[in-house]
């Protein structure tokens, strides 16, 4: 017997994906549920999986264009399993066996070999191309590290080669609406400058205490959300948007997170955001960011917000003027963190001061606005007990 595996329904805006790449060759064996094949949209990456165990008959190829419904592959269930393939076993009560490292930090994989080998010679495996499975550092690699130091692996020495590639969906979609966003709105930046000194002071003080009662980091991320949704709510046009001749406003906070996923950027949503929790906005970048490294997130993930956070300090930028993410009406931009020399009292005072940028859409948005919403964000920023009512703690005491 012989099943179809046809493109799924991923939106109602999309009509087609393109098929990315093979995970499972023609002719390969599938288990029931396992991934056979890479889809992408206009808008996110997403798999297919199949549907029975079976051998897999590919239909399409890499690089086609194709529609909802369409047939991708079919699935041969009354193939004989092949011999090397054992039965998937019943899952059992996990056992903790330790196992072999096979990590250098956080967030880079490598054999244990090239692990060690890592530790060793003390080399900073961010410079190290990995060749193996799955972005895996292997021997080899860590060893052409070392020995054309200053150069990346198995790149030709004086190379003048070209070449072409085709864009793929999701970076189309994101160079369209750049564009439009540039030619449909009214936009302008204006910017400020924060200290950041009593944020990182608070993180400093609490972040092992937060970290142990909510299993998630204190970053930077959830005090500019929560600054945000305060001044959002104080300036309702800025969290506006144009609809024909009417103005939407909204009554809640449905922040969008801009974030660098390997296929390009992406703007995952955290709804409701003015009533979360500062853990909870944690949780849901942690979420969403890592889903976005990994090609997970879901079209419902990425649809809808009515403001965005974007943050090039991560990738070291001083200073930014960041384009609307439309239909929205305003973007912040957040930036690198430079000791710098203030005047304070008419002293010169050494201050980790980070300067931000508020892009606009003038049309709904005016000066006022703009610059009130950026003052207020950097007052709470700058004294982060106002964020406890939104403002003074005495004041609300005293309700003045």
């Amino acid at each position: 017997m012989s099943i179809e595996i046809k493109v799924p329904t991923v939106g109602e805006s999309i009509s087609e994906v393109t098929l990315v790449k093979w995970l499972k060759a023609d002719g390969a064996w599938a288990e029931r549920d396992e991934v056979i094949a890479e889809l992408e949209s206009e808008k996110a990456t997403f798999e297919i999986n199949a549907e029975q165990a079976g051998a897999v008959k590919q239909i399409a190829k890499e690089g086609d264009t194709l529609s909802i419904g369409d047939v991708v592959c079919s699935i041969d269930t009354s193939a004989e399993r092949p011999a090397t393939i054992p039965e998937p076993e019943k899952k059992s009560e996990p056992v903790n066996v330790p196992v072999a490292k096979e990590v250098v930090a956080s967030d880079v994989k490598a054999t244990p070999v090239a692990a060690a080998i890592i530790a060793d010679k003390k080399v900073d495996s961010k410079k190290i191309t990995p060749s193996g499975s799955n972005g895996k550092i292997v021997k080899q690699d860590v060893l052409e590290a070392l020995s054309n130091p200053g150069r990346k692996p198995g790149v030709e020495l004086f190379s003048r080669n070209d070449r072409p590639e085709k864009m793929s969906n999701l970076r189309k979609t994101v160079s369209r609406r750049l564009v439009e966003a540039k030619n449909t709105t009214a936009m302008l930046t204006t910017f400020n400058e924060v200290d950041m000194g009593p944020i990182m002071e608070i993180r400093k003080r609490y972040k092992d205490k937060f970290k142990d009662q909510h299993a998630v980091n204190l970053g930077f991320m959830s005090f500019f959300t929560k600054a945000c949704c305060y001044a959002l709510q104080e300036f309702p046009a800025v969290n506006a948007y144009i609809d024909g001749d009417q103005i939407i406003y909204h009554d809640y906070c449905d922040v969008s997170i801009a974030v660098s996923a390997p296929k390009g950027l992406v703007v995952p949503v955290i709804r409701n955001a003015e009533s979360l929790s500062m853990a909870d906005i944690e949780k849901a970048v942690v979420e969403l960011a890592t889903k976005a490294k990994n090609n997970k997130l879901t079209i419902e993930e990425m649809t809808g917000g009515t403001f965005t956070i974007t943050n090039g300090g991560i990738f070291g930028s001083m200073m930014s003027t960041p384009i609307i993410n439309i239909p929205q009406s305003a973007i912040l931009g957040m930036h690198n963190i430079v000791e710098r020399p203030m005047a304070v009292n008419g002293q010169v005072v050494i201050k980790p001061m980070m300067y931000v940028a508020l892009s606009y859409d003038h049309r709904i948005i005016d000066g006022r606005e703009s610059v009130g919403f950026l003052v207020r964000v950097k007052q709470l920023l700058e004294n982060p007990s106002l964020m406890l009512f939104g403002k003074d703690p005495l004041e609300a005491l005293f309700e003045l």
